[in-house]
Formats: structure tokens, sequence, C-alpha cells
């Protein structure tokens, strides 16, 4: 009897360690690369060369003005490339430009120090990066995998290498664009004629401003009040808002957002998801500022661009 109690528990733990195995396998989730990195201790050679490299990503394409005909003309975006790891064999690391961050993976030439960084080739706004290393400074181009997707299917990269910083303290500046070019609005505008009298109705663009309340109010550091933002214009709170993501890396989607943080010196973008970098009292503000973005106005003007 007892050889049979032995013999049953012993069964039983083989069988609950089996069953152990069976439901954690289904549920580990690393990607191929990750798999790979973690199954294979493969040394990281030049670490010198991880970090931010931040600059222009410049291409020809086709400009609309709001008057005259279509001409091809240059335009420059803000891009980031991320170094994260460097092996004999493979370089890693992220390109992040308008908002999207692509993973890359590439080799590095160790005799002209230059990269060849792929992106994956699924998003229509992948290609191939070659650039050069000089001192901080990487230079180069890009070029399109589906050069009929993108606009400007080759582009030339001219970046520096940067630090990324965290400063409750980093604000726009007085000496910023504060125009919203990214939404205009159509308004229905009368014009009376003084000798006439004849009164004639036209349309009318109007963009967004936001007031100098940007300047002087930070989401970052002081604990912001409902009399604080009873009067500002929606725009307002968006940036007021906006910059304290701004502050902890955030790469922006919306345009509206990455235009008036591009004007910085300090903005690196570096992260889709800064969440949780946020301080209590940061998030404490966002959640006000959410409050009354919901139903304030915005204040509109006409521009010439």
């Amino acid at each position: 009897m007892k050889n049979l109690k032995l013999f049953l528990t012993a069964s039983l733990m083989i069988s609950l360690a089996g069953c152990k195995k069976e439901t954690q396998n289904p549920n580990e989730k690393k990607d191929s690369l990750t798999a790979k990195q973690d199954s294979v201790a493969v040394p990281e050679i030049h670490k010198e060369y991880y970090g931010i490299y931040m600059g222009d990503f410049a291409g020809k394409e086709m400009i609309t003005p709001e008057i005259g005909e279509d001409y091809e003309g240059e335009v420059f975006k803000r891009i980031v490339l991320k170094i994260n790891r460097i092996t004999k064999d493979s370089v890693y690391g992220q390109s992040i430009v308008d908002g999207n961050q692509r993973p890359f993976r590439g080799v590095f030439n160790e005799a002209a120090k230059s990269f060849i960084l792929d992106e994956p080739g699924n998003d229509k706004t992948d290609g191939r990066f070659e650039v050069k290393l000089s001192n901080d400074s990487l230079t180069g181009t890009w070029n399109a995998f589906n050069k009929t997707a993108v606009k400007a299917p080759s582009k030339i990269v001219k970046l520096v290498k940067k630090e990324f910083v965290y400063n409750p303290n980093f604000m726009l500046s007085p000496d910023n664009d504060l125009i919203d070019w990214e939404n205009p609005k159509s308004f229905v505008e009368k014009y009376t004629d003084e000798e006439t009298g004849k009164t004639e109705t036209y349309t009318a663009s109007k963009n967004r401003i936001a007031s100098d309340a940007v300047f002087n109010i930070n989401a970052s550091k002081q604990k912001l009040t409902e009399k604080d933002l009873k009067n500002l214009r929606k725009l307002d709170m968006e940036i007021i808002k906006n910059s304290v993501f701004a502050r902890h890396g955030y790469s922006f989607k919306k345009a509206t957002y990455r235009n008036f943080f591009e004007q910085t010196d300090w903005y690196i973008p570096v992260s889709d998801n800064v969440d949780n970098d946020l301080s209590p009292l940061e998030k404490e503000n966002v959640a006000l500022l959410n409050r009354f973005i919901k139903y304030a106005e915005d204040k509109y003007d006409s521009f010439g661009r």
C-alpha cells in the first residue's frame, strides 16, 4: 500500500510538471530577432557609436501652393536614427520620422566606417539607409523600397549625435511660431462697400493661433488649477499639455504638435509611448487639461505663408 501511494504521488508530480511546461510555452511571445539575440551571446562592438543621431531628412517632391501651379521643391523633415546594438555581423536600431518608428537591421563596415541599414519592408515608407560615420555625424542617403508609394523616394540624410535629457524646465521660446498651419478652417466673411453700401460675402481661410500663455505655464513644474486654465484657448492648452510629452521625448504623429516642438533645439523624439515616464504631478495636470480641452474654443486669424 505504501509503495502504491509513492507511485501515485510521483506520477502526479510528473503530470503537473508536464502541464506547467505546456501552459508556459504558448505564452512566450518573443519575436525571432529577440529570440536569436537571447539564445546566442554575440559580443557587442563599437559601443561608442551607440546613441541618437538626429537631423535633416530632405527630398524633392511636388508642392501645391495656395496660389499658382504645383512645383517641385525640396522638403525637409526631422529624422532620428537610434543605434542600439552593433555586433560583428549585424546592427540593430530604430528610425523615427513623422512620428513613425520603424526598426532596422543592417551591417557596419569597420574599414569605411559606414552603415547599411534596412527597415523591415512591410510598410510603404520603409527603405534603406546608407550612411557614413564621421566623428559625431552620420551623412548619406535613404532610398525607398517601393519608389511609387512615397512622394520623395530618395532623400539626403544629415545627422548629428544627440543626447536625450529630460528637463522639466524646457519651454517653447517666444521666438517660436505659434500658428497651427495644419488645420485651416473656412469662414464666411462680409464686406460692405463704403461708396455703394453694397454688402458681399466671401470665404476666408484662417488658422488657429496660440497665445503667450504657452511661454508662462509649465505643466511639468507647477500644479495647475481651474483658474489657470479657464480663460485659455484650446490650442494653448493643447500645447501646454503636449509640452509635457515633448520633454519626455514623445514622437508625435500629429504634424500640428511636431511643428511646434521641432522649432526648439531641445526636442528629441525617442519613443512612441512615454506614459510611464510622467511624474505624478504631470499626470494630474494632463488629466485636468484634458477636461478643459474638451470644451475649450479656439482663436482663428488670417495669415500668409
